[in-house]
């Protein structure tokens, strides 16, 4: 079982022109107390076919963690046009959310975002340069793809896996190996 759960996260000023900042409210749930602090990432993905166009727009460590409830606004930059092929700033990309725990990803939640201009004029005619200033981003956060990641919290779970792990040439237990996992994620707030 993982120390901490993610209970919701509001995406704020959505939708927005594609130039202003991102906001996302997170609210997560610790079970028991952490020696380390939580590393919370968001990234853009600037192409589908070329993760070299991917932005790191915010990384933050939040701690102490100790048992209980928190919240907190993540606030980051827009992305970067300039590191984006200009033939794929308009239409669907994808933003992750994703937290860590002393280097290891426990979490990750990815959101379409659809770029598109906000006068149908330029819709139905595009103007051959793209008017960053006429975009607007809309985060599709009614239905974020969360992935989980089986991690060690802390040293004494290090322990039990070692003593559990089967000795080479040794068959693997019937469950094998912890596969991450896809699942909904319990959130209807929008703001």
């Amino acid at each position: 079982m993982n120390a901490v759960s993610i209970t919701n996260v509001a995406v704020l000023d959505n939708p927005a022109l594609f130039t202003s900042p991102l906001q996302f409210e997170i609210s997560y749930e610790c079970i028991a107390p952490l020696k380390d602090d939580l590393e919370w990432k968001l990234i853009y993905v600037g192409s589908a076919e070329d993760e070299t166009y991917d932005q790191l727009l915010e990384s933050v460590l939040v701690g102490p963690v100790n048992v209980g409830t928190y919240r907190f606004v993540l606030q980051a930059d827009p992305p970067d046009p300039a590191k984006i092929r200009e033939e794929d700033i308009l239409g669907v990309t994808v933003l992750l959310l994703t937290c860590s725990y002393i280097g290891q990803e426990f979490i990750r939640v990815g959101y379409y975002v659809n770029n598109d201009y906000t006068d149908d004029q330029l819709r139905q005619d595009p103007p051959s340069r793209v008017l960053l200033d006429r975009i607007q981003r809309n985060i599709l956060s009614d239905k974020p793809r969360v992935t989980r990641f089986p991690i060690s919290f802390n040293s004494e779970d290090d322990d039990k896996a070692e003593e559990g792990a089967p000795e080479p040439g040794q068959a693997a237990e019937a469950d094998g190996p912890k596969e991450p996992t896809m699942q909904p994620f319990p959130h209807t707030q929008i703001r």
